[in-house]
């Protein structure tokens, strides 16, 4: 085969990952084989049956998960007409001829025989001389098969072949990779939406706290030791908590239609309980930067594609190659349609090389133009790697810092309490002004939302850590050669 064999391209690859080397054997560890994320459904690290039920539900309904295995699936196809090139085209037909010889022709009274150049057929024609003649019909029928078969002798069809395999496994890929990345998002809002009921909690039970502070200030109204305004003030503060509470609906419900689009059903189909996020998030395995090339279904799908367009090369080179085709015709003719009489066959062979001479630097630019193209993939399969890399450590970065910050504030948090309570305390003994129990009370519930929302992001840093590193995907799962010609439909799921 002509043009060049593929040779996977080199990439630079760290050691390690920077922020690994920043807290080693501390906060993260080194995959290993048997790690969960390896070797089952990542989401299980979680530990949540709602998560678990849901994240199966991807796989099954999600629309672009069914639109990527049909694309896989119309890869298949292509291999398979690229194939067919390799063999023979047979070809069958059955023709009749009625001929009518008109009584001009026939009164002569003598009469002459030829026979049919092409066919070998013999009709019988009257010449004038004869009376009472009438014009005749005569009938040839032709049953003819032909093999027409151009021989693969530069590689052309066997180098579309390599490429329509490659293309395959690219599709392969990018169906892993739609699969994780419905998943990742699914696994994203429901952590969000368990993050807003988590808000929704805290507000409501601030409120709660501000209705006891609003029957503080109304005793102490009635008592006489403080004025109308402060009774303002606590009644103000409740009803704006209130109103943030209820707002929080929106986003509760948003974020439970995204995940029922993810999961391929409409709105009304999906209710899932109320839940808060709690809990710390669970710790993940990270693999060595080298290993993360196995482990990408996108790198995986660059890679396959490198060699989908290498293969290419080998197509457009063989275009200056002459093309070599044979041809055979066999078939009989007769003045009967059956049976098929051995004496009227007719046969030819035919060997046909055909060359083109001039066409002003056409096959030079297509073979430039798919060397470029081969090259372009190795710039973005590059790119793609190096793209991982910086996910990747994005994350760890994320989740090492926002880990020191939701233990400062979850401190914050205790202390923000505490003043709330003194100042109460101070407040009934007339030590301080109301706005002194307010702006600790409202100092209480922005640090509560700051390290709620610093858990939140913690989740979700967690989720893109998992979907950076692959989601224990791994590249031996790809369908090989042999697989993506004559292996099952769909491979098997994760």
């Amino acid at each position: 085969m002509v043009g060049p064999d593929y040779v996977q391209p080199p990439v630079l690859t760290p050691e390690k990952f920077k922020e690994l080397k920043r807290s080693p054997g501390k906060d993260w560890k080194l995959a290993a084989p048997r790690d969960s994320v390896d070797t089952g459904p990542w989401w299980a690290l979680y530990r949540d049956p709602a998560l678990d039920q849901l994240e199966e539900e991807v796989v099954l309904s999600n629309q672009n998960v069914a639109a990527a295995m049909e694309a896989y699936e119309q890869a298949r196809t292509l291999i398979r007409e690229a194939q067919s090139a390799l063999f023979p085209t047979v070809s069958t037909g059955y023709s009749t001829t009625r001929q009518y010889i008109g009584a001009a022709l026939t009164n002569s009274g003598s009469s002459t025989t030829s026979a049919t150049p092409t066919s070998g057929a013999s009709t019988t024609t009257t010449t004038p001389g004869a009376t009472g003649s009438r014009g005749r019909v005569t009938a040839i029928y032709t049953p003819q098969g032909t093999l027409t078969w151009t021989v693969d002798i530069w590689g052309q069809i066997r180098r579309q072949i390599e490429s329509d395999i490659a293309g395959a496994q690219v599709s392969a890929a990018n169906l892993v990779n739609a699969r994780l990345t419905a998943q990742a998002a699914l696994a994203t809002a429901y952590f969000n939406r368990k993050a807003a009921v988590s808000l929704k909690e805290i507000l409501e039970r601030t409120a709660a706290e501000y209705q006891r502070t609003l029957e503080i200030t109304r005793n102490q109204y009635k008592a006489g030791t403080v004025s109308a305004a402060d009774v303002v003030s606590a009644e103000t503060q409740l009803l704006a908590t209130e109103a943030q509470a209820i707002n929080t609906g929106v986003a509760i419900a948003q974020y439970e239609h995204a995940i029922a689009l993810l999961i391929g059903k409409p709105p009304a189909a999906v209710s899932i309980p109320p839940t808060p996020l709690t809990g710390y998030v669970p710790s993940i395995p990270v693999t060595v930067p080298a290993a993360l090339l196995e482990r990408r279904p996108d790198i995986a799908a660059a890679e396959r594609t490198m060699q989908e367009q290498n293969a290419l090369i080998g197509v457009a080179v063989a275009a200056y190659y002459p093309n070599v085709t044979l041809s055979a015709d066999l078939g009989f003719t007769g003045h009967v349609p059956l049976p098929i009489n051995p004496a009227h066959e007719f046969w030819s062979l035919t060997a046909l090389a055909m060359e083109t001479v001039f066409e002003g630097g056409l096959r030079s630019a297509q073979v430039d133009a798919a060397t470029s193209t081969y090259r372009q993939s190795v710039a973005n399969y590059r790119q793609t790697v190096l793209t991982a890399f910086q996910q990747v450590e994005d994350q760890l970065a994320a989740l090492r810092i926002l880990a020191k910050q939701l233990k400062v504030q979850e401190t914050a948090v205790a202390e923000a309490r505490k003043a709330v309570t003194i100042y109460l305390n101070q407040y009934r003994a007339g030590v301080v002004a109301f706005t002194s129990v307010v702006v600790a009370e409202a100092n209480l519930l922005t640090t509560e939302q700051l390290a709620l929302t610093t858990r939140q992001n913690l989740f979700l840093a967690s989720v893109a850590l998992i979907e950076a590193l692959g989601g224990g995907w791994d590249k031996s799962q790809l369908p090989g050669d042999f697989a993506v010609q004559t292996g099952p439909s769909i491979f098997p799921q994760r």
